[in-house]
């Protein structure tokens, strides 16, 4: 799996798997009628922030990660990121190896910590995918998250530790 900083010529293939993953309402606290723009300016970090894609040997895009500082200031030491992996390529390790990516550069750039913010509880794959990297689920809030099937669900803050 190639990892590598993303580019504004990235956009066109990242943007349909970010908007149905959004559209869908199920993964992610977006707006389930996000607008380009609004997902583009959201995605596309600057510095400190850092957006990266996975790809292979074809160059296609199978998922995208953006992570920098949790907060600014007295809390920039704490990193945080999110993910997405375009759905057709679920279950075939992009979601690990863009997480291991994330950790190995939080760990250079001098993080403390790493913060989830909102991971939806219902999204199991992504907790197990986070605890097995070494997260824990430190608290969450109850019915934070409204999902379109499950009705009104929790959102996990997850963390771990990097010193």
């Amino acid at each position: 799996m190639l990892i590598r900083d993303a580019t504004s010529r990235d956009w066109p293939a990242i943007w349909p798997f970010l908007h149905d993953i959004a559209a869908a309402g199920e993964t992610y606290a977006l707006p389930r009628d996000l607008g380009e723009q609004a997902a583009r300016d959201l995605w596309l970090m600057s510095p400190p922030g850092r957006t990266v894609v996975a790809g292979n040997d074809s160059d296609a895009i199978l998922g995208s990660a953006k992570m920098g500082p949790n907060r600014e200031g007295p809390g920039s030491h704490i990193a945080t990121a999110s993910f997405m992996v375009a759905p057709a390529s679920a279950g075939r390790g992009v979601g690990r190896a863009l997480g291991t990516h994330m950790l190995e550069w939080a760990r250079a750039e001098g993080y403390r910590g790493v913060q989830f913010n909102a991971v939806v509880e219902t999204n199991t794959r992504a907790v197990a995918l986070w605890e097995s990297l070494g997260f824990t689920v430190i608290g969450t809030v109850p019915g934070a998250f409204h999902h379109p099937v499950r009705g009104y669900v929790g959102l996990h803050v997850m963390y771990q530790s990097l010193s």
